[in-house]
C-alpha cells in the first residue's frame, strides 16, 4: 500500500510520462524527475543522462529531431517499492526520411517520494522485466530489512 494516498500511483504517473511526451511537453517530463535523477538509454547507444538539465537536453535533442512522434505503452506493471516496468512501442518520423523509425523498448521506472529517481530503457524486453523484478525485490528487503515495515 502506498504510504501517501493523496499521491498518485506510479503507474499511474508513469503513463502521465508517455502522455507528456506524446505531447512533446518536456517541462512537465522533466518536471516528474527528481533533481538528482537519471535517464539512462546507454543500452540504445544513447548515453545516460544525470540531472535534470542533462534529462532535458537529451529530450529536446532525441524528441526534437523527429518530424512525428508518438509512444504506445504495450504494457504496464507496477511491481510495488517505486518500480514499474513497461513495454512501449515507439514510432517516429525524422525529416527528410521516408521511413519510419520503430523500436520496442522495456523501460524500468524507479519511483521515490512521487519523483522518478531513475528511468533505464533495455531494448531486450525480457531482460527490462528480468531486471524490473530484480529491483523490486531487492527494494522489497531493504525495506523490511530497515524495519519500515508494519
Amino acid at each position: 500500500m502506498r504510504e501517501d494516498a493523496s499521491m498518485p500511483d506510479p503507474a499511474e504517473l508513469t503513463e502521465r510520462v508517455y502522455g507528456f511526451l506524446n505531447a512533446r511537453d518536456f517541462d512537465s517530463v522533466v518536471g516528474l524527475f527528481g533533481p538528482e535523477s537519471v535517464w539512462d538509454v546507454s543500452r540504445w547507444g544513447l548515453g545516460t543522462h544525470a540531472g535534470l538539465q542533462a534529462i532535458r537536453l537529451f529530450l529536446q535533442d532525441w524528441f526534437g529531431s523527429l518530424d512525428e512522434y508518438e509512444v504506445d505503452i504495450e504494457e504496464l506493471h507496477d511491481l510495488g517499492n517505486g518500480v514499474v516496468c513497461a513495454v512501449v512501442l515507439q514510432a517516429g518520423h525524422s525529416p527528410g526520411s521516408r521511413g519510419l523509425l520503430r523500436a520496442r523498448s522495456a523501460p524500468v521506472f524507479l519511483w521515490v517520494d512521487g519523483r522518478i529517481a531513475q528511468v533505464t530503457l533495455y531494448p531486450d524486453i525480457e531482460e527490462g522485466r528480468a531486471v524490473a523484478d530484480r529491483l523490486a525485490e531487492s527494494r522489497d528487503r531493504q525495506r523490511y530489512s530497515s524495519g519500515s515495515v508494519a
